[in-house]
């Protein structure tokens, strides 16, 4: 299938999956192709369910950190289902210019953040819940990239191996005859793996960036998540 129409297929997917409670979005991954010390590197991008920013600065030949934000608020169902999260994430990563042309890195990375789903159509059947579950999030991952870069494009293929765990799950919410705090609680370690194209063209210093996720999750396949993201942005380099 084109490129291009794996882009508006996985868009659909994203803006169809919103109709049902979701306990995981996979974020933009940051993939910032620091080539030296001293470089640093900046991003906005999202789309109309999320926003992030994902900064990034080489502090040594071989060594950068990074640091992200990402905001989850999709609009609520007319009856107004719907839920958001947030997730602050830090990282440190070793690179290595392997030419000219290529470059390739690793991140450890640890988040933290946290999410409800508030589903008060539920509540017409369920008047003994609160229609809500709320939690908290952390994920720990490794991301290793390869990029292709020129002066005006770049291409990076990269991967996010993470662990994604819940905690401290609170509320009182029956969604499809199913208790969803117990299928949190009985879900809530999951081995998520996440490859990932990302395209930048532009500027020298200022492109637009395109990426596309996908997220599969190794503990629970049918796992109430996204398993789609695209994302458009703005990526600035500074060396």
């Amino acid at each position: 299938m084109p490129f291009k129409y794996q882009l508006i297929i996985a868009g659909l997917v994203i803006i169809l999956s919103a109709c049902s409670t979701k306990f995981y979005v996979p974020t933009t991954l940051n993939v910032p192709v620091i080539q030296e010390k001293g470089q640093c590197n900046l991003t906005i991008a999202g789309n109309g369910n999320q926003l992030e920013a994902r900064g990034a600065y080489g502090i040594s030949d071989a060594i950068a950190l990074q640091l992200n934000g990402s905001f989850i608020f999709p609009k609520d169902e007319d009856n107004g289902d719907g839920g958001s999260g947030n997730l602050t994430e830090a990282g440190v990563g070793y690179y290595k210019n392997i030419s000219s042309d290529f470059l390739f890195d690793t991140y450890a990375l640890f988040g933290v953040g946290s999410l409800e789903n508030h589903f008060p159509s539920t509540l017409q059947d369920n008047p003994n819940t609160s229609g809500n579950i709320s939690a908290g999030i952390y994920r720990v991952g490794l991301q290793p990239s390869i990029s292709f870069h020129k002066k005006y494009f770049s291409i990076i293929g990269s991967a996010r191996i993470s662990s994604v765990n819940y905690s401290n799950i609170k509320g009182s919410l029956i969604f499809d005859n199913e208790d969803q705090i117990k299928y949190l609680e009985d879900n809530k370690s999951n081995l998520i793996v996440e490859p990932a194209l990302t395209l930048r063209a532009g500027l020298e210093n200022l492109k637009l960036q395109l990426q596309l996720v996908k997220s599969f999750n190794l503990s629970n396949s049918n796992f109430k998540q996204d398993d789609n993201l695209l994302s458009v942005g703005l990526n600035y380099d500074l060396k």
